[in-house]
Parts: C-alpha cells; sequence; structure tokens
C-alpha cells in the first residue's frame, strides 16, 4: 500500500505541475529523462594550477587535452595523412586565426571551404552520439542551427542518399558568403561536444600575467566547476576587504613583477605605493623600494590578523617584525638568530611593530578603496563563489586543491575555530562556510580567516609554514624551508587515501583523490600516479617559472565513457606556432582505468539526479491519473 501524500509533497508536486501540466507533458518528460540514462556519459576534463598562463591554458581547452585529435584520428585515420589531420585539429582549435592564415597564402578557394565544411560536420556527427538530439541543436550557434542540424542528422544510408542536397548547402554557404563564419560556429560546436564538463582544481591567479583572462574565458564555458586554490583564495579575500589578503596580492604581484593583472586588467594603482616607497627606503638595498614597502606592509598586516586570532598558534614563529634587533642586524626564528639582509625598517616602531605609520595607513586604504571599487575584480570573484568550492565530490572523485589536514600518525588534525574543535570534513565545510561568509557579510573574523586559509599552517588550501618573511629578509636559504603537513607524505599511501576518502563517503573501490598545489617533479621521476591509483596530482607546472623544476609543462586528466586518463603535456610553443605549422603540445598519456564496456550516464552523479527528477514525475503522473491533481492543458 503506498503511504499517503504530505502536505509538503502535494505543494511540491503541485509547483511541479505548473512545469509539466498535463499527462502528455509528464510522460514526454519522463521518456526523455530515461533516454538520457542510456546514453554514454560526457567526458570530464580535469585541470590545476593555470597561474595565468592563458595562451598554454586556452590551447588545454581548445585540444580538450588531446581529445579532438584523438576522435579525428577515429575518424579519418582511413582517409586523410596526419599533416590532413593535423591541418584539420588546427582549424577546429584556432578557426578565425586558420582562416586569415589559409587566405593570407592563397589557398582559401571554394574548394578548400566545402572540403573543410564536409569534413568538419562529419567530426560534428561523430561527437554528438553522445547527447540527445535537443543538447545538441541548444549547443549550436543560433544563426546557423537550422542548417547545421540538417547536415548533422543524417544516418549512414541518408548521407548517401541526401549526398547532393547536402552539397547544395555547402555550396550556399560558401556563395553566400558565410563560410568562415559557419566554420568557426561549427568548430566552436565541435569543442563543446568534446568536453561535457570542466573542472579547474585551484590556482588560477598569480605568477603569469592573464589570470583575469582565463577567469573571463571559463565565465564562458558551458560547463565548470572550480575547487579554490590558496592563489585563488587570496585574491578572493582582497575583494573581500581583508587587509592582509590585499598585501598579500600586492606584494606577490611586485615581487614577479605582474603588474598587469593588478593594474591594467582590475584597475589598482600602485602609485601610491611606489611614491611612498621611493620616499622612505633606501636604494641598492637587498629589496627595491617598493619590494621592502609591500613586505612590510604584509608582515604589519598579518601580524595584526595573528593576534586577534590566539587558537591559530601563529605568533610563536610568524610574528617577527617584534624579534628582529637591529643594531645587531639579526632576527631570532624560534630558538635560532639569522643575521638580516637588510636593517632598512624605517617605519617599524620597536615599542609597536606592528602598527601602520600614517603614511602606511593611507597606503593601505587607498588599496582597500580599489580592491573594493574594482568591478570586474568583483564580476570574477562573484564568478568564483558561484562555481566554486573548498572540495567537490563528483562521480566517484574528491577533488580539492591542497591538502586535508593530517596528523603524523594519519589521523585527521583538530584545529580549533572560534572555539570550536574541527577536523576532516567537518574542518573542510568550515572553511568552506567562513570564505563564503567573508564574501556575504564581511566581518573582522571570517575575513581574517581568508588570509589563514591562504597561508596557514593547518590551511587545508596551504598545507605548510609558510616562510615569507625568512624568503624577504634572511640570506641564508636553510631558514627558508617550509615544513609540510603530513598529508602530502602520508596520502601517498593506499590506507591513509581509503580513510579520507571514507571520511567523504567515497568507499567505492575505484574511489579516488584529484589533487593540484603541489608541482610533480618529472624529471627527478616522480608520478602524478600515487596511492595505487587512489591519488592523482594534476599540478604538473603550467606556469612557465615552474618549467626547470617540474621538467613538464602540466598535467590534465580526462575522464570519458570508455577510460580515464592522465596526460603529461611538453611547453606549449606559442599560438603562432600552432597555427602556421600545426604545432600543437606533445601529450603523453597514461591509463587510469579502462571500463570493460562504455559507460553510461545511468552510471554517474547526473544519472542519479536524473532518477531522483523521473521519480517526482511519476509520482506527479500518480496524482494526475488518480485525481489529486487536475490537469491544466
Amino acid at each position: 500500500m503506498v503511504a499517503p501524500l504530505s502536505d509538503a509533497d502535494v505543494k511540491y508536486l503541485a509547483l511541479l505541475a505548473k512545469e509539466f501540466p498535463t499527462r502528455g507533458a509528464t510522460v514526454s518528460e519522463i521518456i526523455n529523462l530515461q533516454t538520457i540514462l542510456s546514453l554514454p556519459r560526457g567526458t570530464e576534463h580535469f585541470i590545476s594550477d593555470l597561474h595565468g598562463e592563458y595562451d598554454a591554458f586556452k590551447h588545454i581547452l581548445n585540444t580538450c587535452s588531446g581529445v579532438i585529435r584523438e576522435q579525428v584520428r577515429v575518424v579519418f585515420e582511413d582517409e586523410l595523412s596526419l599533416e590532413e589531420r593535423a591541418d584539420l585539429c588546427t582549424l577546429v582549435y584556432y578557426p578565425t586565426e586558420k582562416i586569415e592564415l589559409t587566405k593570407e597564402r592563397g589557398e582559401a578557394t571554394d574548394g578548400w571551404y566545402l572540403l573543410c565544411l564536409t569534413r568538419l560536420i562529419r567530426l560534428a556527427r561523430w561527437l554528438a552520439g553522445k547527447y540527445t538530439r535537443s543538447k545538441v541543436r541548444k549547443s549550436m550557434p543560433p544563426a546557423y542551427a537550422y542548417i547545421i542540424d540538417e547536415l548533422m542528422h543524417a544516418t549512414r544510408d541518408e548521407e548517401s542518399v541526401r549526398r547532393a542536397y547536402h552539397h547544395s548547402i555547402f555550396q550556399s554557404v560558401v556563395e553566400s558568403g558565410c563560410a568562415d563564419d559557419f566554420i568557426i560556429g561549427v568548430s566552436a560546436l565541435i569543442k563543446r561536444l568534446a568536453v561535457d564538463h570542466v573542472h579547474v582544481v585551484g590556482d588560477i591567479y598569480d605568477r603569469g600575467p592573464h589570470a583575469d583572462r582565463i577567469v573571463a574565458l571559463l565565465m564562458r564555458y558551458h560547463s565548470i566547476d572550480v575547487q579554490w586554490g590558496n592563489h585563488d583564495i587570496v585574491w578572493m579575500g582582497a575583494a573581500c576587504g581583508s587587509l592582509p589578503c590585499i598585501a598579500s596580492v600586492v606584494r606577490t604581484n611586485v615581487r614577479y613583477g605582474a603588474y598587469n593583472t593588478l593594474e591594467n586588467a582590475y584597475g589598482v594603482s600602485l602609485r601610491e605605493l611606489a611614491l611612498f616607497a621611493e620616499k622612505t627606503y633606501a636604494q641598492g638595498q637587498h629589496l627595491t623600494p617598493i619590494e621592502m614597502a609591500a613586505d612590510v606592509l604584509l608582515f604589519k598586516a598579518e601580524g595584526q590578523a595573528f593576534l586577534r586570532h590566539p587558537d591559530w598558534k601563529m605568533s610563536s614563529e610568524r610574528l617577527l617584525l617584534d624579534k628582529m634587533d637591529l643594531e645587531r642586524g639579526v632576527v631570532k626564528v624560534g630558538d635560532t638568530e639569522w643575521p638580516l639582509a637588510t636593517t632598512d625598517f624605517p617605519t617599524v616602531d620597536p615599542e609597536h611593530p606592528f602598527d601602520f605609520s600614517p603614511e602606511e595607513r593611507k597606503v593601505m586604504a587607498g588599496l582597500l578603496k580599489a580592491f573594493k571599487e574594482s568591478h570586474r575584480l568583483h564580476r570574477h570573484v562573484g564568478f568564483l563563489y558561484e562555481k566554486g568550492s573548498l572540495y567537490l565530490k563528483y562521480n566517484g572523485n574528491l577533488l580539492f586543491h591542497g591538502c586535508i589536514p593530517l596528523d603524523p600518525d594519519g589521523t585527521f588534525s583538530t584545529v580549533v575555530c572560534g572555539g570550536v574543535p574541527y577536523s576532516g570534513r567537518n574542518y573542510m565545510d568550515f572553511c568552506d562556510r567562513v570564505a563564503r561568509r567573508a564574501w556575504a557579510q564581511g566581518d573582522q573574523a571570517s575575513l581574517d580567516w581568508m588570509y589563514y586559509l591562504w597561508c596557514g599552517a593547518h590551511s587545508p588550501l596551504s598545507g605548510r609554514v609558510v616562510k615569507t618573511f625568512e624568503r624577504s629578509f634572511i640570506a641564508d636559504e636553510r631558514a627558508w624551508v617550509e615544513p609540510r603537513d603530513p598529508y602530502y607524505e602520508l596520502s601517498d599511501q593506499e590506507d591513509v587515501c581509503r580513510a579520507i576518502l571514507n571520511e567523504f563517503n567515497l568507499p567505492g573501490k575505484h574511489a579516488r583523490i584529484i589533487n593540484g598545489h603541489t608541482p610533480v617533479k618529472a624529471s627527478h621521476g616522480e608520478s602524478p600516479i600515487r596511492a595505487n591509483r587512489r591519488k592523482l596530482v594534476i599540478d604538473g607546472g603550467f606556469c612557465e617559472a615552474y618549467h626547470d623544476v617540474t621538467g613538464i609543462a602540466g598535467y590534465t586528466l580526462v575522464s570519458g565513457s570508455h577510460d580515464v586518463r592522465i596526460k603529461a603535456h611538453r611547453p606549449f610553443r606559442g599560438v603562432r606556432a600552432a597555427i602556421e605549422d600545426n604545432i600543437d603540445i606533445v601529450s603523453e598519456s597514461d591509463i587510469i582505468r579502462r571500463y570493460k564496456r562504455q559507460v553510461r550516464v545511468e552510471e554517474t552523479d547526473k544519472g542519479d539526479e536524473i532518477n531522483s527528477q523521473i521519480a517526482d514525475l511519476q509520482a506527479l503522473l500518480d496524482a494526475y491519473r488518480s485525481g489529486l491533481l487536475s490537469e491544466s492543458g
């Protein structure tokens, strides 16, 4: 006997009935959803640690980490040479630029256009097999959707019969002068169909010059999520109004000479800081005047935050301005005295070392105003909050950027947050909540926590003792060593990974952790595949500054309906080389898992959502049949 519906259930079904007002509409949607369940699962693309390297990132996104090239080989291996396939791939990756180059070379004939259009439609038709016709149609450029739909949806038998019809469509496209736009539109459709969803596992910002362009590109992407990295959270904190986060962002950009993102992209001027630095600090020292000014502002701002939060236990070794002896030229860190590389600290009052001078307060007030009033920065940070989270469970994978803080024995570290102890998943949930509170409310405590998430010893986004002061003011590199959370070594053990996955209710034998944050030193023999394939580290060094350390130019992960593969990429030689010489990023694949049969949507998280929707629609249909609700159509 079926249990009677509660009042809340009836209200919900009445709301659902507004979208599906008749039995026919309800049955049609049930059939549609059941059909989707039987389709192959879409391809997921995992990327991490982009660090402002826009050109390399865009190329990885355009190529779908080699998925386009592989599909071109499948469709055209028996027909086209390697050179012809490479030419077609480049046209898909960079259609506008490839068309312009072909025109410059005098090769953009009607025959070339007809050949390209035919091949692109065949490739698009092949990739569309994973999706419903409705979804494919919605992905088409609106101006040409009807024409592309006519060309795409023909069976092999129909194609031979309708060849003359299709040829006449292609000819009309060329003769009307629309071929360029048509090719650009179909190329975009191919890339859309090749990858169904992208995961960015943190660190879009810092190092490289164009993080803002990366975020703008991601905002236009059809399906995406972001797991915040430490370099993202500090920018988010700066946009929220956290003074230590603002000082840290400024220091990083000054230190790396990355003024483009800060000043040109987001309109945050450093002129007042530069003028203050020039009149305050001496030239020819260990650091430039503006570097000195930025560093001191940071250590004062973070010192104030540390003093407000004694439960962080950061004051013993991280408050160092008060431990300098400028007459002797040393600083005491823990039990060790280290020689200072400079004693040029004119704004540090020994009695109140963490107080801003009047001039520093003016500089910080100007920076705060600039960060708070940068509309473009706030749009980008709003996107990171909307699409992002500290961690994500998705199709049996646990995605997070840095670590789950652990004690040396492998148990979850306890971190006291506002007097309340947290550990494991509860701590991750707390950090996610406090980051969102900083954006929504901007109270002092949550703003301070944004800085802790950037560099705190037990921050899941950092997970190390950050030695910024030592790297700035102590020349002896022995003082720079940054102890890391035990997670980074212990999680290479399969039993530790299983314990972490169980904490997040992911007990399956194929569940895995996907991390970024720590560059994989492939040139030193390190592998991104750890803990008997339970942990994958996909930070191989997108940032050019890391290439000498890692020996490669980034890892990505591709999870499709047939297998899961990790890709190691060689350095990108630039867009020009890609367009003119069809030079791609060379990628090597490691198969993580090969499925015995093609995985369908029904076996994914999306499938669970669809089955839930079907159950709701079935309840609505029963309500119509029983007379509980009346049809309104």
